[in-house]
């Protein structure tokens, strides 16, 4: 295969309409922009959402909230839902596969809610002052 030989896929690229140049081409006369009215102006158009003048929908409803893109990734857990999981450490892993978070969960913060019975090492959770307080008591640790 030589670079100047390259070509591509066969009906992977269309030909450019050549408009305004007579009935037999199919796009003469009006070229395909119809009758009269703004579109059919040169440089006659308008910007995304115009509505001629009226108040634009995406401005008469009303807007409601905020949500957040790093809640989606974000999940809270209470101190006494790690007494459920059987494992020593606990990290991200281990609460996915208990079903305690989502899937696409990135970050989990532990908060001080219930109490803890057991020793664990909480690791690469981010825990409250008040819940790394609690483990500790319980005999465990926050790495």
């Amino acid at each position: 295969m030589k670079l100047n030989s390259i070509q591509p896929a066969e009906g992977s690229r269309s030909q450019r309409k050549r408009v305004g140049r007579g009935i037999g081409s199919g796009l003469g006369k009006t070229a395909g922009r119809g009758h009269k009215g703004q579109k059919a102006r040169s440089g006659g158009y308008h910007k995304v959402g115009f509505e001629g003048g009226q108040m634009p929908l995406q401005r008469r409803v009303p807007k409601v909230g905020f949500r957040s893109a790093t809640n989606r990734h974000t999940a809270e857990l209470r101190l006494y839902q790690i007494n459920a999981i059987d494992a020593e450490v606990i990290d991200l892993d281990t609460l996915k596969q208990a079903g305690l978070i989502a899937g696409t969960t990135r970050k989990v913060r532990l908060v001080n809610t219930g109490a803890i019975e057991r020793a664990v090492t909480v690791r690469g959770v981010h825990a409250t002052a008040g819940a790394a307080k609690a483990i500790e008591a319980a005999g465990g640790k926050v790495e």
